[in-house]
């Protein structure tokens, strides 16, 4: 090999392409930046959740056993025997003394919720010797439970589809 050849060939293999002047951390943030801008009104302006009725469960005395949701389209059971009779039941752990119960691809109509706070995670609403709740429990459209559960009618509200967001307070 000549000595001109030689030199010709370290001259090139010094000459780098301009892409390869960046370093690569360097194109990897620039890379990972223009991703999350290009996604940014995406998830900024996403639905927060699929349609369907979404139940926040508050005012939970402690964050022991679990919250079963159960949702009636009759009366027939209404609200002690939602084993049997509930549409649809959704039981879920307690974190922070809250829970969410999410129903999706429910279609419209008229609704009744029955919510119970099961400490005991025996499937049930516990009570004393005298019948009187040990649990808590909680019905949709604030029906109260004075002298006996509420009847469907007084807890019921309409379901038109889409998203519907519901709050139930527990009382013990």
């Amino acid at each position: 090999m000549s000595e001109s050849t030689n030199r010709k060939s370290v001259l090139a293999s010094t000459v780098r392409h301009p892409v390869t002047l960046v370093p690569m951390r360097a194109r990897f943030v620039a890379l990972l930046t223009v991703l999350v801008l290009a996604a940014f009104p995406a998830i900024t302006f996403a639905q927060s959740s699929c349609p369907g009725i979404h139940v926040r469960i508050l005012d939970i005395r402690n964050s022991t056993g679990a919250v079963a949701c159960a949702l009636f389209k009759t009366s027939e059971g209404f609200p002690t025997e939602f084993l049997q009779s509930a549409t649809n039941i959704i039981m879920t752990k307690v974190q922070d003394t809250e829970a969410r119960c999410d129903f999706v691809d429910i279609p419209p109509g008229t609704y009744s919720l029955a919510v119970i706070h099961d400490e005991n995670m025996d499937g049930k609403l516990g009570t004393n010797g005298i019948g009187i709740p040990t649990e808590g429990y909680g019905f949709s459209n604030g029906a109260s439970a004075l002298m006996g559960a509420p009847s469907f009618e007084a807890a019921r509200f309409p379901y038109e589809g889409g998203n519907l967001d519901l709050t139930i307070s527990l009382g013990y």
